[in-house]
């Protein structure tokens, strides 16, 4: 089968060593496998990562988001059959979907949604995932509730804030702030229904107290958390909440200790890599985004189509996300 890989690390991705295609084995599916005929693909940020830090023995496929038609299923699988067109966001422990053919573990797999096409479809299991996670799983908000409190989403024009914003304005009743700080991402955070957006290139105090709001009671920090969070103590009240999905290189976790402000740590990978009791939730909340965007609930968050899955392509996307200055999800369709 074709796919794109890589085979050193910490390449620069303007060199076309950084990504280049191969032909490799086609997979066979172990007993709660779907071997997935790719359609679609998005890029994130764990892409980046990985290529620049994971150093390899042998040619490795990146790439977690996929959209595709179950092409054989192992001998357990339950879920699905031979034909169905299925989204996902795979195990980081795996290969990816930079290829014409993926494995996925049937429990981590939903249905993808029938309204969309492909690619609309591919940018949406691992920020889904994510955002449900923290939001419901991690955070602890109940659906239907948070009225009256405030959530701080911090990168809310990304991957992630892009679904999060979305899951916290039409399931609670938590009044939604986002951060952006370029005029196309401020319009688009405002568009998937936040109450206010505000700059993260500026002091967050002083703008939440222009819009009446003195202190939060949830911080959610998907980007640079590093960077703000000197200021999140202050903002966020007594007994509060503090998510994040990012990887700092430290945090002085004791300025949250007088107010008692938990700590929720988010990894999307955690129930696939670890085969934790409850891993089929990713499954469940795959089919419930899927049912979501299928009434209108919502929306897809594919920012940008960067044309074929091919190395060369593979290489913009990754260099745009490099750039942070990517809006919504990049999406690849067809090989």
């Amino acid at each position: 089968m074709k796919a794109i890989v890589y085979t050193q690390n910490a390449l620069p991705i303007d060199d076309p060593a950084s990504l280049h295609e191969m032909d490799l084995p086609k997979p066979s599916p172990g007993p709660r496998d779907l071997l997935v005929a790719i359609k679609a693909i998005a890029v994130n940020p764990v892409d980046t990562k990985v290529r620049h830090r994971a150093p390899v023995t042998e040619p490795r496929i990146l790439g977690w988001d996929a959209v595709g038609t179950v092409e054989a299923t192992g001998s357990e699988v339950t879920l699905f059959k031979q034909g169905d067109e299925v989204f996902y966001a795979g195990s980081i422990a795996r290969p990816g979907s930079y290829a014409e053919y993926s494995l996925v573990d049937e429990r981590i797999a939903g249905p993808k949604p029938r309204s969309i096409d492909a690619a609309q479809a591919a940018a949406l299991p691992l920020t889904t995932l994510t955002a449900y996670e923290l939001l419901f799983d991690r955070l602890g908000v109940a659906e239907g509730g948070g009225e009256g409190q405030v959530l701080l989403v911090i990168g809310a024009g990304g991957g992630v804030g892009s679904i999060l914003v979305q899951l916290a304005r039409k399931l609670t009743r938590l009044t939604v702030v986002g951060t952006a700080s370029r005029k196309e991402t401020i319009d688009w955070v405002t568009e998937l229904g936040a109450h206010h957006v505000i700059d993260h290139g500026k002091p967050f105090a002083d703008q939440l107290k222009a819009i009446g709001i003195d202190t939060v009671d949830i911080v959610a920090s998907l980007t640079h958390t590093d960077d703000y969070f000197a200021q999140l103590p202050d903002l966020i009240k007594a007994q509060g909440r503090f998510g994040i999905i990012d990887d700092p290189a430290s945090l002085d976790v004791t300025k949250l200790k007088s107010k008692a402000i938990s700590l929720h740590w988010e990894s999307m990978f955690t129930r696939s890599v670890y085969g934790t009791d409850d891993i089929q939730r990713q499954h469940d909340i795959l089919a419930r985004a899927s049912a979501l965007i299928d009434d209108g609930t919502l929306k897809t968050t594919m920012g940008e189509h960067f044309g074929r899955i091919n190395a060369a392509n593979l290489r913009k996307a990754h260099k745009k996300i490099e750039s942070h200055t990517a809006r919504g999800k990049i999406v690849l369709e067809g090989f």
